[in-house]
């Protein structure tokens, strides 16, 4: 991302920042669409990050930074979602067998991995795109989602295992 570009965005040029949510959008989107099942919520939360990287533009001192600070505040705005919406609840019996139906059946390569994670309890999801995806450890999983270590470690060893499952009764 240019310096320059970041610079006006911090002055409030709007036709600076209209280039940032272009080139941005679609990453945004996609780390949204990780965590959240719902086009709307998705479409919500994008709003309020985009809301967010602009209004706190002046807080980001190495713009060599600014696409993963961008990620970090859409992924804590999925997760403030999940949380407001009661769905991030996390605990051993989200582990129930989730049942592969016939909507499994029309899983498409370009989508596997990512429709595949919908299939996951919202809490068990939520570890996995943090380990998995966005390289978080445990540790600070657990801060973040107020839960044990020993609790994110189960939850994604349950997420990896569904995962494994799911792939082989589709034959990806």
């Amino acid at each position: 991302m240019e310096r320059k570009l970041l610079l006006e965005c911090q002055r409030n040029d709007r036709n600076a920042q209209r280039k940032v949510y272009e080139m941005m959008a679609g990453k945004l989107y996609t780390v949204c669409k990780r965590y959240l099942k719902n086009d709307e919520d998705i479409e919500e939360v994008l709003a309020d990050s985009f809301y967010k990287i602009f209004t706190k533009m002046s807080q980001l001192h190495n713009p060599d930074i600014f696409e993963a600070w961008a990620k970090k505040i859409a992924v804590n705005e999925c997760l403030q979602k999940l949380r407001s919406t009661k769905e991030l609840h996390i605990s051993l019996e989200d582990n129930h067998a989730v049942s592969t139906d016939s909507a499994m059946e029309n899983v498409s390569f370009e989508k596997d991995i990512l429709s595949l994670l919908n299939f996951l309890p919202e809490g068990c999801r939520a570890i996995f795109n943090l380990f998995a995806i966005e390289g978080y450890p445990h540790k600070e999983i657990a801060t973040m989602l107020s839960i044990s270590e020993g609790t994110s470690k189960s939850q994604l060893n349950f997420a990896r295992k569904r995962l494994q499952e799911l792939l082989v009764n589709q034959n990806i």
